[in-house]
């Protein structure tokens, strides 16, 4: 056992000693009892930060796998084509569309119903009577002070609930208001009654025109005659939004298809993210640029992670002619790293996609073995191998956290004494002189000799 000794020189001098390196050389014997409880709690937070690593790589990964098996997921999308985008334009394709041809025509456009007023020379004229307007002329306005010029006429028929918009047009003729049904086609036609006059004007009679009449959109969908107030058009095709560009006699061709692009682009990340996680486990394996042991290395829970990785990348069930992820060009290296070659995956969507969508989705497929493994490894979930490993670790750390705080309040107990004790002998070591002093003193003033005298 350590010890720990005094040095004050001559017990006549005086000099006494240090007291605070003295309690500080004692007390660092106690301190050393924390010495190991330290460094394990080092070794466990290094620990900790490698596990929540890997339990964000394979978070990312789980992410990337539920974007495949996600019946809504990127193996619903679809794209379209149209063979004349002069007179139809695809929209949009939603998850629920059906990959397919579809023949088309276009016999006519949907129009929305809109009226205007004769020209007024000057736009400021006072205005007086009543407008009435809608589909049913049942909605009127009365003008007064507030609206009683085409501009604040306007104002007041867009702040109101008519079912219409109103605007001045202005030409080198003078101004109009124009006023457009907020309803296409048939169902939005205007039928305005006006009673207004010029004031400004000798009370010339303003009068209303019809513009465009609401007319909806006549089409043929695979042989079906339907109509559309809009010439964007819903429901036709179930899934898909497209758009009326221009009648024509002549039937155009819409393919709908399922987006490749994108779940190549989802399989590649998938690829990409799961070399991540193995590659980080392989980290972990071997020492740092320092020599050191990486945190991790030995760990069960890494090896349990890797074990069950490389079993799930090669397991789940078969769906029709595609049985492993070898058809899908992803291929397995040495180092466990995967490969994919887009254009094998490309070309067996293309042939089967109906049996690749079925690998990722259908019970006990690749797609749905890998998510739950993943789910039982990560730390998303209270049960997962990272959340478990990084729950024993706490349990640990709170342990030595413990014995360090109490051996901290011991040794701060232990300083206060020792500073008190040792304080207390080095005042006494400082007194020896004078008590010297006093002793010889007496001692001359009884026999007489001076010791100072030699």
């Amino acid at each position: 056992m350590a010890t720990v000794g005094l040095s004050f020189g001559a017990a006549s001098s005086g000099a006494g000693f240090d007291v605070t390196s003295t309690v500080t050389s004692i007390l660092a014997i106690s301190s050393a009892i924390e010495t190991p409880w330290k460094a394990q709690l080092a070794s466990l937070q290094a620990q900790d930060t490698a596990l929540s690593g890997l339990g964000t790589n394979l978070s990312t990964l789980s992410t990337d796998v539920s974007a495949l098996t996600n019946f809504d997921g990127v193996m619903a999308s679809k794209e379209g084509s149209s063979s004349n985008t002069d007179v139809l334009s695809l929209s949009a394709a939603s998850t629920s569309a059906i990959a397919g041809s579809h023949t088309v025509t276009v016999e006519n456009l949907a129009q929305t119903s809109s009226t205007y007023s004769n020209s007024i020379t000057n736009a400021s004229d006072t205005l007086s009577g009543t407008i009435s307007f809608g589909p049913d002329p049942d909605q009127t306005i009365t003008l007064d002070s507030t609206n009683n010029t085409l501009q604040t006429l306007a104002g007041a028929i867009n702040d109101g609930s008519y079912g219409v918009t109103a605007s001045i047009v202005t030409s080198t003729t003078g101004s109009r208001l124009s006023i457009l049904s907020n309803t296409s086609g048939a169902a939005g036609q205007l039928n305005v009654t006006a009673s207004l006059t010029d004031v400004t004007n000798s009370n010339a009679a303003v009068t209303f025109g019809n513009g465009l009449d609401g007319v909806d959109a006549k089409l043929n969908v695979d042989g079906l005659e339907t109509t559309s107030a809009s010439n964007t058009v819903t429901g036709a095709i179930p899934g898909v939004t497209f758009q009326l560009l221009a009648p024509s006699t002549t039937p155009v061709q819409m393919q709908i298809t399922n987006d490749n692009s994108d779940i190549e682009t989802a399989v590649q990340k998938m690829v990409t993210d799961y070399n991540t996680v193995i590659t980080g486990m392989a980290t972990q394996e071997g020492n740092t640029t320092a020599g050191v042991a990486e945190p991790l290395f030995g760990s069960p829970t890494l090896s349990l992670m890797q074990q069950q990785l490389s079993s799930a990348i090669l397991g789940g069930s078969a769906s029709g002619t595609v049985s492993n992820i070898g058809q899908l060009g992803i291929t397995l290296g040495d180092d466990g790293t995967l490969t994919l070659d887009v254009s094998t995956l490309d070309a067996v969507l293309n042939s089967n996609f109906s049996d690749v969508a079925g690998y990722f989705q259908n019970a006990g497929s690749f797609g749905q073995t890998f998510s739950t493994t993943l789910g039982s490894l990560g730390s998303s979930s209270p049960t997962g191998a990272i959340s478990l490993a990084l729950a024993q670790d706490s349990s640990q750390e709170t342990g030595l956290n413990s014995n360090v705080t109490n051996e901290d309040a011991l040794i701060a107990a232990q300083k206060i004494t020792l500073t008190t004790e040792l304080n207390t002998a080095n005042q006494v070591l400082q007194s020896i002189p004078s008590q010297l002093n006093e002793v010889n003193e007496i001692y001359s003033a009884t026999t007489g000799y001076d010791n100072n005298s030699n």
